[in-house]
């Protein structure tokens, strides 16, 4: 049987997971729960604990754009199919699994998997499995709700699946500029001009002979859950719309302004509503990885001006709202591949604005997003690394405390490095604001304390660094971690 007089198979979802073998590496289209395929991994998942049930064993090599709907990471982790994981995740059944070494996970920057996969740094990649909206005879795939890495996945895949899903929007499309960059050293510069320039197509292509079959689902995105904006995410939002606000008018931002680059959360969302209410804001573009909830309310308001990402991150309520007037939304978003839309050359060529959300950082600029003291995985790096070291402006936001103030996001020294003193421009927490540019350890030492450091942690951090050894970094390395290690001992960072 053909899919709607295509020449390609038709499959239930059972017969697409049968192509998988034990140490098979897969991918799955999916930045965050946007564009996620469904039916496949959770059929895959219920061959693997049937396998396991025999006594067999089905474990696969899987990457993805990013994070994923939780018929991907979560589904396949409980049915103890996974045995590799790369970019990203933000699964809590895998990230126990990753923090007990039963997974190995490979962290890495969102626009270097395209180039990983290229030259075969991760080995050949045996099946994908991609969610469209369309396929064509002749291999044109029109994608979701994300475009992600599956323009790559699909180039280099020696087997392809593609999941139709029936409640896809046929509009979709029209938001996609897919392009596939050559390999070097021809690469010519990516002519992307201004945050809305198009330079692709509106589909991704394969070479029609590796689609082995077609699976028809008809099942939305799993909506993205935000909690309500507290009154620390707020007081963080007020301190970098002061920030910026006062940068414009030292006319270190341009009058027509610089495009803004928000990561995935509360803390990013309440950042964006506060920028698009302040007046002393204009109007802007956003040149980012994902289109939230926040972006919509601006957009509608005419203070968002356009917005490119690679997938949309939006709560049921906001999808609807975009799927309902795609009129309104269609010329006013752009969906890249990551490997553009986390593209250096265009991030420093765009001068773009990034704030993004850190676990912690330390009196001298370095911070951690990954990692909880320096053993214990969350997420991932994601595609913060992509923005910070190449931003215009690079600023990393965080509450100053945790577990009811027990936990200090500034530390004497972080317990995993993410992102160097040479990257880090801004660090903000609900306390203040230290502004890091052009000044040496010492005096962003004091910044860092007086300005972000909770008032509980501030006398302790001030004697770690009056009583460290003089040198150009002045760092205990007998105590550097006494925040840490005194957490692990009683749950208090001082004890």
């Amino acid at each position: 049987m053909t899919s709607k007089h295509l020449p390609f198979p038709v499959l239930f979802a059972d017969e697409a997971a049968a192509l998988v073998s034990d140490g098979d590496t897969v991918a799955f289209s999916a930045f965050t729960p946007a564009g996620s395929v469904k039916a496949v991994p959770r059929a895959l998942a219920a061959r693997a604990r049937a396998a396991t049930e025999r006594g067999e064993r089905l474990r696969i090599k899987l990457m993805t754009g990013a994070s994923t709907d939780p018929a991907i990471d979560d589904a396949l982790a409980e049915a103890d199919a996974i045995a590799w994981r790369t970019p990203f995740q933000s699964s809590k059944p895998l990230r126990q699994r990753i923090n007990r070494q039963e997974v190995e996970f490979v962290d890495m920057h969102l626009s270097h998997l395209p180039q990983m996969l290229e030259f075969g740094f991760v080995g050949d990649l045996d099946l994908a499995v991609i969610e469209a909206a369309e396929v064509t005879r002749d291999g044109r795939v029109y994608l979701t709700n994300s475009v992600g890495a599956s323009p790559s996945f699909l180039r280099h895949a020696k087997r392809v699946v593609i999941e139709l899903n029936a409640q896809a929007n046929h509009r979709m499309p029209e938001m996609h500029d897919i392009a596939v960059l050559p390999p070097p050293p021809k690469r010519s510069p990516i002519p992307i001009l201004d945050s809305m320039g198009k330079i692709g197509t509106p589909f991704a292509s394969v070479d029609p002979s590796k689609i082995v079959g077609v699976v028809h689902t008809d099942e939305p995105d799993t909506p993205v859950a935000f909690s309500p904006t507290d009154d620390v995410s707020l007081r963080i939002a007020d301190h970098v719309t002061e920030f910026l606000s006062a940068e414009l008018a030292a006319g270190r931002i341009p009058a027509e302004f610089l495009p803004l680059q928000a990561g995935v959360g509360n803390v990013s969302n309440a950042v964006m509503a506060k920028l698009g209410s302040d007046p002393r804001i204009p109007p802007f573009y956003m040149y980012s990885e994902v289109y939230q909830d926040s972006l919509v309310d601006l957009m509608r308001r005419g203070t968002l001006l356009g917005a490119s990402a690679t997938g949309l991150t939006l709560s049921a309520e906001k999808l609807d709202e975009l799927r309902d007037d795609m009129d309104f939304f269609v010329p006013r978003v752009v969906l890249r591949p990551q490997e553009i839309s986390n593209n250096p050359g265009v991030i420093r060529r765009l001068g773009v604005i990034s704030i993004n959300t850190v676990v912690e950082f330390d009196v001298f600029g370095y911070a951690n997003s990954t990692h909880v003291c320096g053993t214990k995985l969350i997420n991932g790096l994601g595609g913060s690394g992509d923005f910070v070291r190449n931003a215009y402006l690079s600023i990393l936001v965080s509450p100053s405390t945790a577990r009811g103030d027990k936990i200090s996001a500034v530390v004497p020294m972080v317990s995993h490095v993410d992102h160097t003193d040479h990257s880090v421009q801004i660090v903000v927490t609900e306390q203040g604001l230290a502004d890091l540019r052009g000044i040496g350890p010492r005096e962003r030492a004091r910044r860092v304390i007086d300005n972000c450091a909770h008032p509980r942690f501030r006398d302790a951090l001030h004697r770690y660094v009056e009583q460290a050894p003089v040198g150009h970094m002045p760092h205990n390395l007998a105590t550097c971690h006494e925040f840490h290690r005194r957490f692990v001992e009683t749950g208090d960072m001082l004890g």
